[in-house]
């Protein structure tokens, strides 16, 4: 599924280019509890990039239908991502305050990806090429 690996990359891009802007230019003009909190989104939305390019690549490389539930953890860590990490983007950088109340959300999303990947690896069954005779 390029797709995941797709938004991994832009998810990965948007994680290096928001780091240095907040680190450069938002830094001297918000609160040093803003930038904590930046710095926290920058983080979650790099790990979380990182995981996501390696589901994406998995699913390019084993492309079963056993693996749906990876697929589908894949996605729920891009939904997870977005809403985490740009509320937070988001929030501070427009001054809106309110669009924080994503945060949460974006954070129990994140939490039901990672189970799902964990799902998906217990019931992963590798194609009988790759199995260990």
């Amino acid at each position: 599924m390029k797709m995941l690996l797709a938004s991994g990359a832009i998810l990965g891009f948007v994680s290096v280019a928001f780091g240095a802007y907040s680190e450069h230019g938002l830094k001297p003009n918000v609160t040093a509890e803003d930038f904590r909190f930046l710095m926290t989104a920058v983080r979650y939305n790099q790990i979380n990039s990182v995981v996501i390019c390696a589901i994406g690549l998995f699913v390019l490389i084993d492309n079963t239908t056993s693996n749906k539930l990876f697929k589908i953890s894949g996605l729920t860590f891009v939904a997870g991502t977005v809403l985490f990490s740009f509320s937070i983007y988001l929030s501070i950088l427009l001054k809106i305050s309110s669009i924080q109340y994503l945060t949460p959300v974006g954070g129990i999303t994140l939490m039901a990806a990672w189970l799902l990947l964990l799902v998906a690896a217990l019931k992963y069954k590798a194609p009988a090429s790759q199995r260990a005779e």
